[in-house]
């Protein structure tokens, strides 16, 4: 059985002007145990919309959605003891309020009493490493330790579902890098994480499987190496000591387009080709040039590629 099953799942909304506005679009999606599964998207594709359903803070207009074979609507009392939601931001906590506070209260708020309640966050700040600052107004707290505030907040009831709303935007690099290592460690020790973003570094760095959505519908799904290296999507080369007969003779290969060389001899090469990329290695070596890098596509590289190909499609 799997943590999260989606199937055809379509929201709809009246918009300002009385049109209906398509939310989510027959969105099929699953999560196993132990999984990080990523929905890759800009603002207003749908990650907040399927977010809020699987939550049960919203209902769907058609289709099913089952956390841990449960149903989101039939069975949403059920289903809230069993996920826990990670914000981004301030939203779901009190500033003026300690982190020990915060904690204490909803684990109120979700069923935890007396000494069970305080042991359990007592514990969260101490393996989210909030501990020594625990009794300090959370309004003092960087972006980056406000964050662990609400994951402690979403682990209180130990839930085997893990939903994240772009839970590092704002982030400096260094705090968005420790949050990473947190969610990796929830993941190897066995919890199954939903991950909405839409920095396709984060979610190459951390999932299994990633789901890239656009106008609520999702457009491709799978692994990371595998969205990678299954599309045209072009690579990068990069190359210092370019003559300009060289330059001329690998312009003329199908595939490549070229930006340059400058007069110091440095060159870009954009190539939508694979068997082109050894041709342009080879031109480029029994040249002379030596200061050659290839870089591989990443998945915003990827995600644009589909998008541009839709829109044209359409």
């Amino acid at each position: 059985m799997s943590t999260v099953d989606v199937q055809d799942l379509t929201r709809r909304f009246r918009g300002r002007k009385g049109t209906e506005v398509t939310a989510l679009d027959a969105v099929s999606l699953r999560a196993e145990e132990g999984e990080v599964v990523g929905l890759l998207g800009p603002n207003g594709a749908g990650k907040t919309t399927l977010s809020r359903i699987l939550t049960t803070l919203l209902l769907p207009t058609s289709g099913s959605a089952r956390v841990e074979g449960l149903d989101v609507v039939r069975d949403a009392p059920r289903v809230r003891e069993r996920i826990g939601l990670v914000l981004g931001g301030e939203r779901g906590l009190y500033g003026r309020l300690t982190a020990r506070q915060n904690l204490r209260y909803w684990g109120a708020m979700q069923g935890l009493t007396g000494s069970r309640c305080r042991r359990r966050a007592d514990e969260l700040l101490e393996r989210l490493g909030l501990a020594e600052r625990a009794d300090d107004r959370v309004e003092t707290y960087s972006r980056g330790m406000v964050q662990r505030v609400h994951l402690a907040r979403a682990l209180l009831r130990d839930p085997r579902l893990l939903i994240m709303d772009e839970p590092t935007s704002g982030m400096d690099p260094h705090a968005a890098q420790g949050f990473r290592g947190l969610v990796e460690e929830l993941r190897d020790g066995g919890s199954t994480v939903l991950l909405a973003t839409h920095d396709m570094q984060e979610a190459q760095a951390l999932c299994s499987r990633v789901a890239l959505i656009d106008h609520g519908r999702i457009l491709r799904e799978g692994a990371p190496k595998d969205l990678l290296t299954g599309l045209d999507t072009p690579r990068t080369v990069t190359a210092g000591g370019v003559s300009a007969d060289a330059a001329e003779t690998v312009a003329r290969i199908p595939g490549v387009t070229l930006d340059g060389p400058t007069p110091e001899g440095f060159a870009t090469l954009r190539i939508t080709e694979d068997d082109a990329v050894s041709e342009v290695l080879r031109v480029l070596t029994a040249a002379g040039v030596r200061e050659l890098s290839v870089a591989a596509p990443t998945l915003a590289e990827v995600y644009r590629s589909i998008i541009e190909d839709r829109e044209f499609a359409l």
